[in-house]
């Protein structure tokens, strides 16, 4: 499965937004040249890399300032700014406010936010077919929110948060980690947990989120490309492979498993799908 350059570079900046980033990197991750990366980025998106993430790491304290955040020196750091003033200079040249102003105001109202951009969901014309496998109730705990069908762009930064407390978790069974889509509505609202399996929720601090997965019969699908192309993997099982299957989706989570293959860094080495179904 071909994935191109800028959804590999959407990928990567997204869940990696608070480490340092510079265009060699990305050009890197995303297999080909600076000059490359940076005329593919602005065709599929119409901005330029590195515009970009500053866009979305100013965007990013904006929603933090909106919400309180006390430290707005910690906060230009995290964005790559060398100093308050810097930030500052560059926070009002974007929004046309300090960040002072947002964070008394509490609010977005007016702020030209950069959201961010959503992978490739074109359907696949080869998509494998899956194995069956009868498994066992799962728990999972992680960190946690919530999205709706169109907005699942922020499901990298879950991941980036994920990677940070992860050794936090209590009770963990191995070192195999779970996307778990549970708890959807008729609006197409979700919760999703990036996590890892536990042993039980007794000692696990209210911060993060779990979910239990009964036991059930699963289709388990594999994913082999790089994973800013999961959408179309996931559109097209849902839309193609599962109507025409004889299967129904049963009422219970259904989740990605990321095993030692997969490389968090890269977005390379492939997962799997996991989808309940009655046969």
């Amino acid at each position: 499965m071909l994935t191109s350059p800028a959804q590999k570079a959407l990928w990567y900046i997204e869940s990696h937004l608070s480490a340092p980033l510079s265009l060699d990197d990305i050009a890197a991750m995303a297999g080909v040249s600076r000059f490359h990366i940076v005329r593919a980025f602005a065709a599929a998106t119409g901005v330029s890399v590195m515009r970009y993430v500053r866009l979305r790491r100013l965007s990013e304290a904006a929603r933090a300032l909106a919400s309180g955040a006390p430290d707005i020196l910690g906060l230009a750091l995290a964005a790559d700014y060398g100093s308050h003033e810097a930030f500052t200079r560059a926070f009002r040249d974007q929004f046309g406010v300090t960040p002072e102003k947002v964070r008394a105001s509490a609010s977005l109202d007016g702020l030209a936010l950069q959201e961010p951009v959503l992978m490739d969901q074109t359907p696949l014309s080869d998509l494998a077919a899956p194995r069956f496998v009868a498994a066992g109730p799962l728990l999972v705990a992680g960190v946690g929110d919530r999205f709706s069908v169109d907005n699942g762009a922020g499901i990298p930064a879950l991941w980036r948060r994920f990677h940070q407390l992860v050794a936090d978790i209590p009770a963990r069974r191995g070192t195999v980690a779970y996307g778990a889509c549970c708890n959807g509505d008729d609006a197409g609202n979700f919760d999703y947990i990036a996590g890892v399996e536990v042993a039980d929720f007794s000692d696990l601090p209210r911060s993060f989120g779990c979910v239990r997965v009964p036991a059930a019969t699963f289709a388990v699908f594999t994913h082999a490309g790089h994973i800013s192309s999961i959408r179309r993997t996931v559109h097209t099982i849902w839309n193609r492979w599962l109507p025409q299957s004889g299967c129904q989706v049963a009422d219970a989570p259904n989740f990605e498993r990321y095993d030692q293959r997969f490389d968090p860094r890269s977005g390379e080495g492939g997962l799997e799908i996991w989808l309940p179904v009655i046969r």
